[in-house]
């Protein structure tokens, strides 16, 4: 019975002797860690830095390849000869009037060949009769290359400004008619049931339910016509211009001035960027309540 009882002390002096287990903290004292999901996680490199080192790269290529003597001056002028062609455009004002002229072309073709796109658009996604009276044209003539056209428009409007900016409506008015019916046609079914359900009139079904769920697609077709609209300009100011960029490109084309071609070619890619990079910036504001892919 001793050796029991000396045993059992023993036990309980190293229970007593073991560390106990912290008792739980309460709310206030607990550590919040902010958790940010992986894609949202820092990659090292900035991501304009990874962004602009393709361009900087094809640049440096083409200034190595010039000065080697690889790429003569003949067939491209050099980054070097480039800018200082650009600076001496811009010092004269022909490059900053050229610009302006082409993107008032492009901006004037582009809301008449919009506003004519979106409302057939509307009026044949929204109502059955629409459809057949305008889809079956509109896919007919979206198939006819706009280039094909320029001689009937020159022989309609003659060879001012107008020939010019209808190539451009028209080259802009199939994309948006095209991805603004689409969809208006592919708004989630079960929005219209919701809307009947709680009962929204037609109007208030069109303005609150079909025309949000389209402008993702609206918005898209957007970006087309705006790559379409440049592609336009540059086949519109061959036609007797007397201004703009494409004035510029023709001139150095006589001349074999390869260093103003390249500047005519980099400011149509900026105007291209700048309307392109409005888009994005408008996508992000009106489309905030849709959730999208960011990219892994």
């Amino acid at each position: 019975m001793a050796f029991a009882t000396i045993d059992l002390s023993r036990t309980e002096k190293l229970r007593q002797q073991e560390p106990q287990p912290a008792a739980k903290a309460d709310g206030a004292g607990v550590a919040l860690q902010r958790i940010e999901p992986v894609s949202a996680a820092g990659r090292g490199i900035p991501r304009w830095l990874r962004r602009t080192s393709g361009p900087v790269a094809l640049i440096l290529l083409w200034h190595i390849a010039s000065v080697t003597g690889v790429l003569p001056g003949e067939v491209l002028a050099g980054p070097s000869t480039v800018l200082s062609s650009a600076s001496r455009l811009i010092e004269t004002g022909e490059l900053p009037q050229a610009m302006w002229v082409s993107l008032s072309r492009a901006l004037i073709g582009l809301a008449i060949g919009g506003t004519v796109g979106v409302s057939l658009a509307v009026l044949s996604g929204l109502f059955r009769l629409g459809e057949d009276l305008i889809d079956a044209t509109m896919q007919m003539l979206r198939t006819v290359p706009n280039v094909a056209l320029i001689p009937l428009l020159i022989i309609w409007f003659g060879i001012g400004e107008a020939p010019k900016i209808a190539l451009i409506a028209l080259g802009t008015a199939f994309p948006l008619y095209l991805n603004v019916y689409a969809g208006i046609r592919n708004v989630d079914q079960s929005l219209i049931e919701v809307g009947r359900t709680i009962g929204l009139s037609r109007a208030q079904m069109i303005l609150n339910v079909v025309l949000p769920g389209a402008l993702p697609n609206a918005l898209v077709g957007l970006r087309y016509s705006l790559g379409i609209a440049w592609l336009a300009l540059v086949f519109g100011e061959q036609i007797n211009a007397t201004a703009g960029i494409g004035y510029l490109m023709a001139n150095a084309r006589e001349f074999f001035q390869t260093d103003v071609i390249v500047v005519c070619l980099v400011v149509y890619a900026l105007l291209g960027l700048a309307v392109d990079f409005t888009v994005r910036t408008l996508e992000k504001v009106f489309l905030s309540w849709r959730p999208a892919f960011n990219g892994a």
